[in-house]
């Protein structure tokens, strides 16, 4: 049944296909580091607090630098660009694993070189977003991102069982050497590339920014400024006319904000289902073996040309999903099991693994749209503005559930934040409903 499992034809194009395996294999090292640095946090101070400190000194430079990032991307050959920020990373996990074998111990140095990480990373991403266009012909982005978050999901569902074994049998050092020889797989991939310099805008007469002397007054947006802030504005500017690309941002933070559970499993495995830390896992596992197994059977998927209204539909699935796994809550109570409660945790574990398919389904196309929908010389300030969205949504939503999770219990939070959701996007869509009607066979913004 060659239609139902996951196209595999951008494999055939040779940089896409190095890239491919390069980015896996530098993605499953890095989700070892992210375990161990969180472990690591853990053990030297004894303190959850210190541990959730890491995702400010990982979101702040993210955040900032995101835009920026972009920016770079394109303003300077994007090859260069991605193996400039590959290098940073690679030099940065050099030094984690110099800290470790060394002893230094020290809280404050894990959280300086997770900043610089985040950093390096908020311009690396964009690039490399931005580089997979100009590979493979724009039929096959929707299979080519398929494919790469196959592989995103395998390192999540293996990186952390394996990053604590490694902890356990051999020690944090030996966590991020390991990161150090995979992170070599992405490197040698950007290598193997075929320079990219910027191409010039595309954008018509007309479509660009009010009072611009050229083009009798309204100048094109999309002309290329440089990396410094004027560019950042001008890439602000043009997401501002571009009411589809914008609607993937906003469709996707409704999701994320209402409607991410994953605050809620810690306190799971305690007062709901039983099981500690392995339930905890297990939850944590189950959404990214959902995103897997959408991927691996995306093949008659990906070949849709209504790809706004997947969107939709997928999201209306994550919100159902999770609303779903709060009743499985509710129904089990908080009882304090002193034992796994076998029949909740398969119910939630379901639940769960639709929500990882529905989030992987809605994810491609969103990257499909912003990368198919926008000019090449505009791809790295909106892949900027991508990262900042889908790295900040989860943070505050999992201010929102907690906070919710406070007033009325955690399976009632995760009930109305699905549902809450799902009302935000119906609303989104009301007033937005070209997202319904975008084709891909005739791409606009």
């Amino acid at each position: 049944m060659p239609s139902l499992f996951v196209d595999t034809t951008p494999l055939r194009t040779a940089p896409f296909r190095r890239l491919w395996w390069g980015l896996g294999v530098s993605n499953l090292g890095a989700q070892l580091t992210v375990v161990a640095v969180g472990l690591q946090v853990y053990s030297l101070s004894g303190s959850t607090f210190a541990v959730g400190l890491l995702g400010v000194f990982a979101l702040v430079p993210l955040v900032v630098l995101g835009l920026y990032g972009g920016a770079l991307v394109d303003a300077y050959d994007r090859r260069t660009v991605a193996l400039c920020a590959s290098t940073v990373l690679w030099v940065v996990t050099m030094a984690l694993a110099a800290q470790a074998w060394l002893g230094l111990d020290s809280v404050p140095v894990l959280y300086g070189l997770v900043a610089l990480q985040s950093a390096a990373f908020a311009v690396n991403n964009p690039a490399r977003s931005a580089i997979i266009p100009r590979l493979i012909e724009p039929s096959l982005l929707p299979a080519a991102n398929t494919l790469m978050t196959i592989s995103w999901n395998v390192a999540l569902t293996v990186g952390p069982l394996s990053a604590a074994l490694i902890v356990a049998r051999w020690g944090y050092a030996a966590v991020y050497t390991v990161d150090v020889v995979c992170f070599s797989a992405a490197l040698w991939a950007l290598v193997q590339l075929p320079g990219m310099p910027p191409e010039p805008s595309t954008e018509p007469a007309g479509e660009g920014r009010p009072g611009d002397p050229e083009n009798g007054g309204r100048g094109a947006v999309g002309r290329r400024r440089g990396a410094g802030l004027g560019s950042v504005v001008d890439g602000l500017r043009y997401l501002a006319t571009r009411p589809i690309v914008r609607m993937t941002f906003l469709v996707d933070l409704a999701a994320m904000v209402f409607a991410m559970p994953r605050v809620l499993f810690p306190a799971i495995g305690v007062v709901v289902l039983g099981g500690g830390e392995g339930t905890t896992g297990a939850l944590t596992a189950a959404l990214a073996v959902g995103g897997l197994l959408a991927g691996v059977l995306s093949g008659g998927l990906t070949r849709l040309h209504r790809q706004g209204l997947v969107i939709v539909w997928a999201i209306v699935c994550w919100g159902l999903s999770v609303a779903g796994f709060g009743l499985v809550l509710v129904l089990a109570g908080r009882t304090y099991p002193g034992e796994v409660l076998v029949g909740g945790l398969v119910a939630a574990l379901v639940m769960l693994v639709l929500c990882g398919a529905s989030d992987a389904v809605s994810a491609v196309f969103r990257q499909t749209i912003l990368q198919s929908a926008t000019p090449d010389n505009m791809r790295g300030r909106l892949q900027g503005v991508f990262i900042v969205v889908v790295a900040g949504g989860p943070r505050l939503g999992d201010v929102v559930l907690g906070a919710q999770a406070t007033w009325w219990g955690e399976g009632w939070a995760a009930v109305v934040g699905g549902l809450l959701c799902v009302v935000v996007l119906l609303a989104l869509v009301r007033w937005q409903p070209r997202l319904l009607a975008y084709d891909a066979r005739r791409p606009e913004a």
